[in-house]
């Protein structure tokens, strides 16, 4: 858990992913799409991503990516994510947290 923590306060929005995962591609590509540069952890290629994965799953993540934090606060997973794109407030965070600028 801690290094989730930890990698997710490394920049203002983070994904964790892995590489055969379609939903995490799409995630990322609407972060791109809004002018987000999220750092993007891929947890299976990771030596401590079995850890990782525990943990993501742990802060309520099933299944556990792709999980997305914005100002190093767990956001949630791609229905959140898509849901908070959807009513705006994703944007919002985003702005927040410095991740895009309008």
């Amino acid at each position: 858990m801690d290094r989730v923590n930890e990698l997710a306060k490394m920049k203002a929005a983070v994904i964790f992913t892995k590489s055969s995962c379609c939903m995490c591609h799409s995630i990322q590509t609407l972060f791109y799409e809004m002018g987000a540069s999220p750092a993007v952890y891929e947890i299976d290629r990771d030596a401590r991503g079995k850890e990782m994965e525990w943990a993501l799953r742990s802060l309520g993540c099933n299944p556990a990516v792709p999980a997305v934090f914005v100002g190093g606060v767990f956001v949630g997973s791609a229905r959140e994510v898509l849901s908070s794109h959807l009513d705006g407030s994703l944007k919002e965070k985003l702005i927040e947290a410095k991740a895009i600028w309008f």
